[in-house]
């Protein structure tokens, strides 16, 4: 039996944030801003990064770019192109980036928010992770040499996953989030090397010149089924190498046996406790 992935906080008048846009992210802006090119939907482009010389072909910027922020270069082009106000931040993604601060400890958290990650720094997925509630999801995609994975989820608690399942509607509301799926998403290299973004890894050719476009297809084929509200799956594991595309299905059989619980627990209960007592 297949489940529907029904996030209704984020369905309806998301707010889609990209989080990195460089070799994926950029191809990822760009995605996004043509699936919703004819609604109001707010777009984010978050990245602290600024363009260098050996980003140029292998990524979405021209020799003009050099020297200028990411997030603030492929914001303007796309506003320009589309026509659209595209937003923008050239500060490191943290907890409360898109919290509203009113002073005196009133803070109001950010909602309905569609995290698309595309770094590749697990400090950046830990604080995505912590940012990611009940009200949110996350998307995110990672990449080796020509494999990689695109993983969604809206619940950072293996706790809060039970009751996730209806029966009945062939829905699933809660569904662990990529940190929880994967933790080595979080785990930083044992040796600290100097950061290198995806231009640098395809010079030294330990990244395939085409994997960021797969990834970032991947990505926006489940953004596009999560709105459209036809999204069956939680994972895609690609390799190009011995051209495999493996799902991994949004069924109560998979989580159970992905953090060893009992299928009974992710099902919702719907004893009619109303139903015990009349005027």
């Amino acid at each position: 039996m297949s489940y529907t992935v029904s996030f209704r906080e984020v369905q309806s008048e998301p707010t889609i944030v990209v989080v990195g846009v460089g070799g994926t992210g950029s191809l990822v802006a760009d995605g996004v801003c043509r699936l919703f090119a004819k609604t109001e939907t707010k777009i984010m482009l978050i990245d602290y990064d600024r363009v260098e010389e050996h980003n140029l072909l292998r990524q979405n910027f021209y020799p003009g770019d050099v020297g200028k922020f990411k997030s603030q270069v492929i914001a303007e082009r796309l506003a320009r192109f589309y026509g659209r106000p595209i937003g923008y931040s050239v500060f490191p993604y943290e907890k409360d980036l898109l919290n509203e601060n009113y002073g005196a400890g009133f803070i109001k958290q950010a909602i309905n928010l569609i995290v698309l990650g595309c770094t590749d720094q697990a400090e950046s997925r830990r604080h995505i992770a912590e940012s990611i509630t009940w009200q949110n999801c996350w998307i995110d995609a990672g990449n080796g040499y020509q494999s990689g994975q695109v993983l969604i989820g809206n619940t950072v608690e293996k706790d809060h996953l039970k009751e996730s399942f209806s029966i009945s509607e062939h829905r699933v509301i809660r569904l662990p989030a990529p940190s929880l799926q994967l933790p080595a998403l979080l785990i930083p290299p044992a040796k600290p090397e100097t950061p290198r973004d995806c231009a640098e890894a395809i010079d030294d050719n330990s990244q395939s010149p085409v994997i960021n476009q797969a990834m970032a297809t991947l990505m926006l084929d489940v953004l596009w089924k999560l709105i459209t509200d036809k999204l069956t799956y939680m994972g895609i594991y690609l390799d190009l190498e011995a051209g495999t595309l493996q799902y991994v299905p949004a069924t109560p059989m998979t989580i159970a046996r992905m953090f060893s619980m009992k299928e009974s627990e992710l099902f919702q209960n719907k004893c009619a406790l109303g139903a015990r007592y009349h005027l």
